[in-house]
């Protein structure tokens, strides 16, 4: 039986809605993971479930009946992930993700995700971050990327290499396998925005566009064929700093979709049965935030991209 919380309207407050008390209450919810538990029935108003807008005031009583991960403030440990670490010294930690878990989540209902697996290997993490549903993490990868993520163990070496990484001085190298002949080498240097027809994707903004209101993040995206082989290319990719799905995004505006991408693979066809798009963060690169030398970890192809060249023929 789910344990029942409740909340009293301070007397003070004329108005205010149902969702804005909510994070008033639980802080540690998104405005989003607010309004997802409101739609779910968590929260209940005069015996009734709460609707989002639902205007309150002072003396109403708000009872939480909702599942108990709403009430979490960091990550559940989960040690079982299958995540291995590729180094790790008294300040930072380098793990290599698997593809299907996600970096981190927003709230306790995320059980497998990368942050979980640091809350239980780590615990000492908690604390690190801007955020504790991101406990030290310097970089993020999406839930069908695999490859390197790094981890600050305390704040100063935190703000150390976040500031490496607004500064574009991580160096990372991404493999990519994508539709077509790609060319020998290139820049894709286009801002990308949140694409207002489709949540949770990204677009890029055309030059005439560039001066709107529109919310927009520079972006740049380097790479290199290194084969192409029956309409495929394998692409040795470089980004600096990093927005959401930019690599994904810009291949496919420039015509070549990632292989097996189910958000930006278009009509192409998940042709090899990946269920996730063919990209890894292969190499990551940075100085170190205490001592300065220079930390440089690599991450081995993972068996279902590898299957996938071999049924190509492409040597690694």
């Amino acid at each position: 039986m789910n344990p029942v919380t409740s909340w009293i309207v301070p007397a003070e407050i004329r108005a205010i809605r149902l969702d804005a008390f909510v994070r008033r209450c639980l802080p540690h919810l998104s405005v989003r993971e607010a309004q997802k538990a409101i739609e779910e029935g968590a929260f209940w108003v005069a015996g009734r479930r709460g609707r989002k807008g639902d205007s309150l005031s002072g003396g109403n009583e708000i009872v939480f009946r909702g599942d108990p991960h709403w009430l979490a403030t960091a990550p559940p440990p989960e040690p079982d992930l299958g995540i291995v670490v590729r180094y790790e010294d008294d300040a930072v930690i380098v793990v290599d993700k698997p593809a299907g878990i996600a970096t981190h989540g927003f709230s306790g209902r995320e059980k497998r995700s990368l942050a979980n697996f640091l809350a239980a290997a780590r615990p000492a993490l908690s604390g690190v971050g801007r955020s504790p549903w991101e406990p030290g993490l310097v970089n993020r990868l999406d839930r069908g990327t695999s490859g390197l993520v790094i981890a600050a163990k305390d704040q100063a070496s935190f703000e150390n290499l976040r500031a490496q990484s607004e500064a574009g001085a991580i160096q990372k190298i991404y493999w990519a396998l994508v539709w077509g002949v790609a060319d020998e080498s290139g820049t894709i240097a286009v801002p990308l925005a949140h694409d207002a027809k489709e949540r949770g994707k990204m677009r890029p903004v055309p030059q005439q566009d560039q001066k709107g209101r529109t919310r927009k993040w520079p972006a740049s995206t380097r790479f290199r064929r290194r084969l192409s082989v029956r309409g495929f290319s394998l692409l040795e990719i470089e980004i600096a700093r990093g927005v959401t799905h930019q690599i994904r995004a810009h291949l496919q505006s420039a015509g070549h979709p990632i292989a097996g991408d189910p958000l930006y693979g278009g009509k192409q066809r998940d042709v090899f049965g990946l269920s996730r798009q063919f990209l890894h963060a292969q190499l990551i690169e940075f100085r170190h935030p205490a001592e300065g030398r220079t930390i440089r970890v690599e991450s081995p192809l993972p068996e279902d991209l590898k299957r996938v060249l071999a049924e190509l023929g492409m040597p690694l």
